[in-house]
């Protein structure tokens, strides 16, 4: 995974895990003083705005990070941190999908079913991502793994005159 996928992956978990957790501490933790409200806080439809508009972000990173870090791994028995991973694989489309969902759903049972299931699997996303980043290192048997992926016999080139 390049440095810039990861900085993508992490920025992406910070703003959409960040302004997640702050419209949700304005919906149900604030109360507005004025009993006519429809919001509990000023900034509150700005926070939600934020969290749609940065969440295809998260999507991308994540998509940009399949192929070269989770499926490599994967195909590669690489051990390290696969627990955290798998949950992260694994929360990660329910999240998405319900995060939609919501903006579509008509009726308030089925809006109410895909924000339980949204939280839910935002916050499992949220703990798995920080395991996943606390997580022990990699194992010797995952180094030597690594380093017989990574060894290349040399051959010589096409190019080169035998002296």
């Amino acid at each position: 995974m390049s440095r810039f996928e990861l900085w993508l992956i992490h920025l992406s978990t910070v703003l959409v895990g960040g302004t997640g957790l702050v419209y949700a501490w304005m919906l149900w933790a604030m109360e507005s003083s004025d009993p006519y409200a429809v919001v509990n806080h000023a900034w509150q439809p700005a926070i939600q705005h934020l969290h749609v508009w940065t969440a295809p972000l998260l999507v991308f990173a994540a998509g940009m990070i399949w192929r070269a870090h989770v499926w490599e791994h994967w195909t590669r028995g690489v051990r390290a941190r696969r627990r955290s991973g798998v949950g992260l694989v694994l929360t990660l489309a329910p999240m998405v999908v319900s995060g939609y969902l919501i903006q579509t759903a008509v009726g308030e049972g089925w809006r109410t079913a895909w924000v339980s299931i949204h939280i839910a699997t935002s916050v499992m996303w949220l703990a798995g991502y920080l395991a996943h980043q606390l997580s022990s290192r990699p194992t010797a048997r995952d180094r030597r793994v690594k380093s017989k992926a990574n060894s290349v016999p040399a051959t010589p080139s096409p190019l080169r005159r035998a002296s």
